[in-house]
Order: structure tokens, then sequence, then C-alpha cells
């Protein structure tokens, strides 16, 4: 598939800032002092609201991306969209009570953690739904979706805290570098999946011909690209795809789990290692899309 860099930077910021918001709800960071709330829910809205305007920068009429939150019955695209608006008007309501009175309980705090969870979820069935895409259509897509959201919110709360000289316990150290852990390896099985999994539709068995001959295209079905090939018919080479993998395990994973527990925990190491985590997410979702293959390249080989 065509790797859209808009749809990338939405799936990982977003899940950043929603993976962010959550820390806050469960009390992870400290966020009595008023300068720090303000900065950390600018910092949530910032990543949550980028993400999903970047979305719409795919589309061929973005001013009319409203119209989508109405098939909530039917399309992922939709359920995300309305999830997303009614995640960050509760946000908002819980960041301004934070900020008027105090930090609303887990009876208030508990429910809008399942929605942003389901946000997330929402977000990984736009693609996990797609029987056509094989390697989406997999049980492990939104949980890898789900655990980067996690991981990447905890390591990016750590280097807030940091920041402003907040104390940062063992626990949530061992539970940051054990989720960003157990995300990678789920990766990695989700990458074993691809690399195993083959279409079982090919150009025999369409035709009907499979238990006579092997079927192949004479001439291609264009004179010139089409749409389908430009946005399914994307083809990166093998061997690169394993490279880019690599990378994207050292930045995202190995590197922050060093800094986490073998650096002095100082700001700006922590600033860096959520950096480089996030190097890491962006190579992580542009093989995502790169390497998934659509039943209609079938058609096109």
């Amino acid at each position: 598939m065509y790797p859209a860099w808009s749809i990338i930077f939405f799936t990982v910021i977003s899940g950043l800032g929603l993976g962010l918001a959550n820390c806050a709800i469960f009390g992870v960071v400290d966020l009595t002092e008023p300068l720090h709330l303000f900065i950390f829910s600018g910092l949530t809205f910032g990543l949550i609201g980028s993400g999903l305007i970047s979305s719409t920068l795919h589309l061929g009429h973005p001013e009319r991306a409203w119209r989508a939150l109405s098939q909530w019955k039917s399309s992922w695209l939709s359920r995300e969209g309305v999830l997303a608006i009614l995640v960050l008007g509760l946000l908002f309501l819980w960041f301004l009570c934070s900020f008027l009175y105090e930090t609303p309980s887990l009876l208030f705090g508990f429910p809008l953690s399942v929605l942003i969870f389901a946000t997330v979820f929402a977000t990984s069935m736009i693609y996990a739904s797609l029987k056509t895409v094989s390697c989406w259509f997999h049980p492990l897509t939104p949980v890898c979706y789900l655990l980067f959201s996690i991981s990447g919110g905890l390591l990016f709360c750590i280097s807030f805290m940091t920041f402003f000289n907040q104390h940062v316990s063992g626990a949530l150290q061992f539970l940051t570098g054990t989720s960003i852990l157990i995300a990678w390896v789920v990766k990695f099985f989700w990458w074993q999946n691809l690399d195993s999994n083959k279409f079982s539709s090919t150009l025999s068995s369409a035709t009907g011909l499979e238990s006579f001959t092997e079927v192949n295209t004479l001439m291609p079905p264009h004179t010139s690209e089409n749409y389908l090939q430009k946005e399914m018919g994307f083809v990166i080479a093998r061997k690169h795809a394993v490279k880019l993998r690599f990378i994207s395990i050292f930045f995202g994973g190995l590197m922050p789990i060093s800094f986490l527990f073998f650096l002095d925990w100082v700001s700006l190491v922590m600033v860096i290692a959520s950096l480089l985590h996030l190097v890491g997410m962006f190579v992580e979702r542009w093989l995502f899309f790169a390497e998934a293959k659509h039943v209609v390249s079938t058609y096109y080989s």
C-alpha cells in the first residue's frame, strides 16, 4: 500500500496523545501545579488534535470530512471520528475540573480511559477490518496499536516528569520498559505473520482455471498508472524492509529501554529517548503501510 505521511502522522501522534492522556487520568504524573497541568494538557490536546487534523489531508475533499461521522453504524473510520470527538470533549472537562477544583476520581476517569482505548482500537480496526489486505486482517493489528499507544504515552510521561523534576518511581520505570518490550515482541510476531502470509486468491483461481493451468497476464490492464496502482500497488524490496525493521526496533525499542535502565535520568536524556522512540514509530508505521499488499495487486502482477 502507498504510505501516505498524513496517515502515518495521524496514527502515530494521535495514539501517543491518547496514551499520554491515560497517564494523567490514572495519576501517573503529578499535575497539582497549575503550570504543569497547563503544559501537560496543552501537549496532550496538541498531539491528539494535530493527529486528527492530519488524517483529513489524505482526503480528496478534506472540507467534507465531517460527513464520515454519520456512518458510525457500519464504518470503523466513522466510529473512530465520533469516539475521538467524544474523548476530546470529556478530556477538556477532566482537565478543566482539575484546574478549577481538583483531579476527578476514577469513577469519572475509568470510563474516560475505556473510551480512549476504544478510540485507539477503532483506529486500528480501520485497517484490521480489511479482508482484502491479509496482513492487516489479523488479531495482532489492534493489539500492536494499543500497546504502542500505552508504551509511548508512558515514555513521554516520564520525559515530562524528569523535565519538571518530578519523582519517577522504580515501578513506573519497570512498567514503561516492560510495555515497550512487549509492544515490540508482539510487533515481531505480526511481522512473522506478514512474512508467512500468502494470498489465497490468484489469477488462476479468479478465472476458475486453477485445476488446469497457471494463468499469467499477457498485457497490463492499463496503458498508464491508475489510482489502484498508485494507492494499492506500492512495493518495497524485501532487503530494504528488513533493514527498516531493524531501524524501527533499534530507535523505537532498544534505545529507549537502554536510556531507561542504563543512563542517569536527566531531562535531556529522557527527551532524547522519547524522540528516538518517535523516530522508530514513524519507521514502523511507514512499513505497516509499505509492506501491506492489497489483493487487487494480484490483478496487476
